[in-house]
């Protein structure tokens, strides 16, 4: 039995995994395309043909709509502006209440915000880390307008039934899609069950622009509303004969001819950059499937898992180790890992100091809505004790190296015991 690097032994990993990079020759010659023609944006902030964007944008568009089978796809340049863009075009107005998990991203909970409405937390599942939706069922209230669920390392959430439970109460379901592409629930793609869907084109994502995000829907209205969201809505609502104002002022969230060339070019190989993140991530769950404590990411029946993260479970009483101690091995060996994701949302200052626009507090003054440890049990133990993480879209990894990390978990399986008695003698 070979030593554990963390005790001074070698480790198995020695060198540095490469990071991935997905643009190549492809991307390379469709922005020089775009280059050559002189129009890098095609945009005009009023009410002509030019006010979809210019060619590559709308093309980006159809052929997303294509292959996610969509009715609509409008870009814009950024995830965060998509969630925006949402916000805006389902009307949510001050006040109002959206129901939103606290394990995402800040920016998922920033939305609302922006227009005026307050972020209503409800735990997460245990089994894909998703909103669950019983908590959603207790959360809502006369003022929720929308649940923004976030489809999270790459898995579905329970779309179906949180779907179900935006139908029954009359609201929307957004869905924060910024890291499942190609991920479905029961074979239909994440980002397409809700009302609308936001896809993050941010660099390292499964595909990217640099910068960049695509909403989905099937309602021609939102649709419309959000192109109007996206390039100065105000300047237009007239010509356009929208009638609902609400929200419909400037913004430009538009996205580039040159992002939107880039953008093309990755699509047409989404499933390969898709299915190197799957062959790593499944490689990994192969590591650690015969060791007790230890739960590879879980994948429902009919769900498609593309893993943004590979989210394992740690138990540390079955393990006989804990999460920091065995974090810190696989790290000695070489393999970068990292422990419980972010925070819960509700502990940062803008919550708990609950001021957000303005200096007086708004919009939580006025709003009964908590925001308190505690009060999302599954996402703090997933944060404080639980979840293992590793990011299969940043490292570019070969078969050798596959190899090389089923040895470094089985090597630390073989250590157990002594890396029992470290962590004895470390609190002692």
């Amino acid at each position: 039995m070979s030593e554990l690097a963390l005790f001074g032994g070698k480790p198995i990993i020695k060198d540095s995994f490469k990071p991935y990079k997905s643009i190549g020759d492809k991307e390379k010659a469709a922005v020089m395309e775009v280059m050559d023609s002189g129009c890098i944006s095609g945009f005009y902030g009023s009410w002509n043909d030019k006010f979809w964007g210019g060619k590559k944008v709308q093309e980006f568009e159809q052929k997303w709509a294509q292959k996610f089978k969509v009715k609509h796809a409008i870009s814009v340049n950024s995830n965060t502006s998509g969630l925006y863009a949402s916000m805006a075009a389902i009307g949510i107005s001050p006040a109002d209440e959206v129901i939103i998990s606290p394990y995402t991203m800040s920016a998922t909970a920033m939305a609302p915000i922006g227009y005026g409405a307050v972020p209503v937390f409800a735990d997460i599942e245990s089994e894909t880390f998703g909103l669950d939706p019983d908590c959603v069922r207790a959360a809502i209230s006369p003022r929720t307008k929308a649940i923004l669920v976030t489809n999270i390392f790459g898995h579905a959430a329970r779309l179906k039934e949180l779907k179900a439970i935006a139908d029954e109460h009359g609201i929307y379901l957004i869905e924060d899609n910024a890291q499942a592409p190609l991920g479905t629930d029961d074979g239909q793609y994440c980002g397409t069950i809700g009302h609308i869907g936001v896809f993050s084109l941010n660099y390292h994502k499964h595909i990217h622009t640099g910068e960049g995000g695509i909403c989905t829907t099937n309602d021609d209205n939102l649709a419309q509303r959000l192109a109007m969201v996206r390039n100065h809505a105000e300047a237009v609502a007239e010509p356009s004969g929208i009638d609902d104002l609400t929200n419909m002022f400037g913004h430009n969230f538009r996205m580039t001819e040159l992002s939107a060339a880039i953008g093309l070019a990755q699509l047409g190989d989404i499933e390969i950059h898709v299915g190197r993140r799957e062959k790593l991530s499944n490689a990994l769950s192969k590591a650690v499937v015969d060791i007790q404590g230890i739960s590879p990411p879980l994948v429902r029946d009919n769900c498609r898992h593309v893993y943004y993260v590979w989210a394992a479970k740690i138990d540390s009483d079955i393990l006989g180790v804990s999460r920091s101690i065995f974090s810190k091995a696989l790290v000695a060996e070489g393999l970068p890992n990292f422990e419980g994701y972010l925070a819960p949302l509700y502990m940062l200052p803008i919550f708990q100091k609950r001021i957000a626009m303005g200096r007086d507090g708004f919009p939580f003054n006025g709003s009964d809505v908590e925001y308190k440890q505690g009060m999302c049990p599954v996402v703090e133990d997933m944060k404080d004790n639980k979840m293992l993480g590793f990011e299969p879209c940043i490292y570019d990894i070969s078969d050798n190296e596959l190899l090389l990390i089923e040895d470094v978990f089985s090597k630390l399986h073989d250590n157990i015991i002594a890396l029992r008695d470290y962590e004895y003698k470390e609190a002692s």
